[in-house]
């Protein structure tokens, strides 16, 4: 049992699991914090390949399913995370970005850093509400 009253770990089987000791996403309360995703195809368990497009689409699509499994969506996230390993592939993440939040979309931040898992190119996290039933 969690030492957190109403922490609920997140777990699903449409996205990739953890590659380490950290929860996919914690439900508690009204929201949803979910780990960064990378772009891991969760059928096959390896990186996607294609550039940073299709990692960027591979990425928002494993977000999609771990908040789905925590009862929320897309269109309930209220801030994202995007860590990029090249700035250079900002506007490319733009436009995949914009693909996935069509509409009011949420805050963001986003980070250059110099390496990250797995060597990808782009990890995502997000902070969502639970949608209402």
């Amino acid at each position: 049992m969690s030492p957190v009253k109403g922490k609920k770990v997140v777990k699903t089987d449409k996205a990739p699991r953890a590659i380490g000791p950290y929860s996919a996403a914690v439900r508690i309360d009204s929201l949803v914090f979910t780990a960064g995703q990378i772009a891991i195809d969760p059928a096959t368990g390896e990186l996607v390949g294609g550039g940073i497009e299709a990692e960027t689409r591979q990425v928002l699509t494993n977000l999609k399913h771990v908040l789905e499994a925590a009862g929320s969506s897309l269109e309930h996230v209220v801030k994202t995370t995007v860590f990029l390993a090249d700035m250079a592939d900002f506007p490319k993440l733009n436009a995949v970005y914009a693909e996935f939040f069509t509409e009011d979309p949420p805050a963001r931040s986003t980070v250059a850093v110099k390496t990250l898992p797995k060597d990808v190119r782009v990890e995502i996290e997000a902070i969502a509400l639970i949608a209402e039933s």
